[in-house]
């Protein structure tokens, strides 16, 4: 019988000794002190350490979305999976909310009626609430490429747009269409990698910030 020697670590201490692991394996690389919170929640999440390299923030990001959640804003994910995992009793704890849209009526009717993607349509719809949100975007490139044309038509103005949709078509250029936004909060994963629990991740470790 092999014998595996196993680190003893409480129940409610395995997250701690997670994120020292993940200080530890990082070795001498720095991160810039807004974003390194983010960073280690996403690398926590995926245990992937190639996110704390193609992470992009822009200029002043996490402040800008640390004062709209202090100001109860609406979060919309692309998935319901993303609204799943962002923690809901600290979002009501700021007074924010997180809806997704996608399995709505109106927009499966929106979707096939103009042969697009839901994702798309839901955007649309978010578009038509009367108040500027957080987007959360971790599947759907096409939710990004639609947000980009709402910026460019002046119909929304988004707080924040976590732009991490995983996957091989269109994904890299959506990110290269938010990316190319001036005056529009973002944070994006680079390349290929992402998903909906790394919006959420995203999400969480913006939330967790702000002490009630």
């Amino acid at each position: 019988m092999e014998f595996y020697e196993l680190e003893r670590v409480l129940p409610e201490e395995i997250e701690k000794r997670s994120f020292e692991i993940i200080t530890e394996e990082l070795g001498e690389k720095v991160l810039n002190p807004e974003h390194e919170l983010v960073i280690k929640r996403v690398i926590h999440t995926t245990a992937d350490f190639e996110y704390a390299d193609n992470l992009i923030f822009s200029p002043g990001v996490v402040e800008k979305a640390l004062e709209a959640l202090k100001g109860g804003c609406r979060i919309i994910t692309d998935t319901n999976m993303g609204k799943a995992g962002v923690n809901k009793a600290a979002l009501k704890r700021l007074g924010c909310s997180v809806d997704c849209f996608m399995a709505d009526e109106d927009v499966a009717e929106y979707a096939k009626n103009h042969n697009t993607t839901r994702a798309r349509a839901s955007m649309d719809k978010a578009a038509g609430l009367s108040e500027d949100c957080i987007f959360a975007i971790g599947n759907a490139p096409t939710a990004l490429v639609r947000l980009y044309e709402l910026i460019k038509e002046g119909k929304i103005r988004p707080k924040l747009i976590i732009g991490v949709p995983v996957g091989f078509v269109n994904v890299v250029q959506s990110k290269e269409m938010i990316m190319s936004l001036t005056g529009v909060p973002f944070i994006v994963a680079k390349g290929r990698k992402g998903g909906s629990n790394v919006a959420a991740a995203i999400v969480n470790a913006l939330i967790y910030q702000i002490r009630q």
